[in-house]
């Protein structure tokens, strides 16, 4: 068989394959069928020099290596590919800072997660990031952590407590209170871009239907993101309109809260095919080479949690805290 017949069999084997993982994917960029057809040429080349020295390969050794390579190279694009956003989700949220829970204090006096915090945020024109979960009986409250200890100093997990029980406590010692977040968005008001992270919980289904329900009705930009690819999910089939994102972080994060493989799989966005997260935020530091081949495959870049202004270098959004950065940035070379 001639070379240019060898190479066309590899090239059109390569092509086939990524071409069933994009439709099962749902992924439609052309960037995953270039991918695989240059694994296929690349297969190609390198089994020649194999039958140049070995002498043992015939045509059809040279097509299953071939097929072999493209599979392979198209199984991590399958993995991590983003889902597609247009223009119009992206805009409102591209080169924007949002103030990490509201535009807190160092010092503790403006408390993270505060009407307060988002009072100020919002006055200064800043996006705002910020966290909903579940009280007892079902309100949605505006609250990071999962245990109160930390922020309330009450040995107590949030959804253990009503919202009328959540009332009687205070925010690091300050008389603000733990909002709904309804409340939230009747004092943002429209005036800034929300980044909404859905806490993962033990009743996702409902937060993500009553979430849904208050953001469809709200007058603002809003994205939503979790750590959670399910809640996630949610999203992506029930609420397709609303850019949608996946935090993640190295896998020492998530030590404690699940298995080291979950960890694993979690911190290199090999899970995004179950959600086709529109962007990744991801915490600022080096990030594994799956998270920067879905961004390069079009996935948004945000960064948490930014103390300077540096880290606006390559990424589209960037979720900070404790300084005062531009409201709108200039976009520049990638970072790593």
């Amino acid at each position: 068989m001639m070379e240019k017949e060898i190479y066309g069999k590899a090239r059109d084997i390569a092509e086939e394959v990524g071409n069933e993982l994009i439709k099962v994917a749902g992924f439609a960029g052309k960037a995953a069928l270039k991918t695989a057809a240059t694994a296929g040429k690349v297969a190609y080349k390198g089994a020649l020099k194999g039958i140049d020295k070995l002498g043992q390969m015939d045509s059809r050794d040279l097509v299953k290596l071939g097929c072999t390579v493209a599979c392979a190279a198209a199984l991590p694009i399958f993995l991590t590919a983003p889902g597609r956003a247009d223009r119009r989700q992206k805009e409102p949220f591209r080169n924007r800072n949002f103030a990490h829970r509201g535009l807190h204090s160092r010092d503790r006096s403006v408390p993270e997660n505060s009407l307060k915090a988002f009072e100020l945020a919002a006055e200064a024109g800043y996006g705002i990031e910020l966290d909903v979960q579940l009280s007892r009986d079902g309100q949605v409250v505006v609250f990071h952590d999962d245990t109160l200890n930390r922020v309330c100093g009450v040995d107590a997990r949030v959804d253990e407590l009503t919202y009328a029980e959540l009332q009687e406590l205070r925010l690091l010692d300050t008389e603000e209170k733990i909002p709904l977040f309804s409340e939230v968005l009747a004092v943002v008001r429209g005036r800034g871009p929300l980044i909404v992270e859905l806490k993962n919980g033990r009743s996702n289904r409902e937060l993500c239907e009553k979430t849904y329900e208050m953001i469809r009705k709200y007058n603002g930009e809003v994205c939503i993101e979790s750590f959670n690819p399910m809640i996630v999910a949610w999203f992506r089939f029930h609420a397709g309109s609303f850019l949608r994102g996946l935090l993640s972080a190295p896998e020492s994060e998530y030590e404690g809260t699940t298995s080291k493989f979950t960890a694993f799989l979690l911190s290199k966005g090999l899970v995004n095919f179950i959600c086709r997260p529109q962007f990744i935020a991801y915490k600022i530091g080096r990030r594994p080479a799956s998270i920067n081949l879905s961004i390069a495959l079009g996935a948004m870049n945000v960064g948490w949690t930014s103390h300077e202004i540096r880290n606006e270098k390559g990424r589209d959004a960037v979720i900070f805290e404790f300084y005062r950065p531009k409201l709108i940035y200039r976009r520049r070379k990638r970072s790593l």
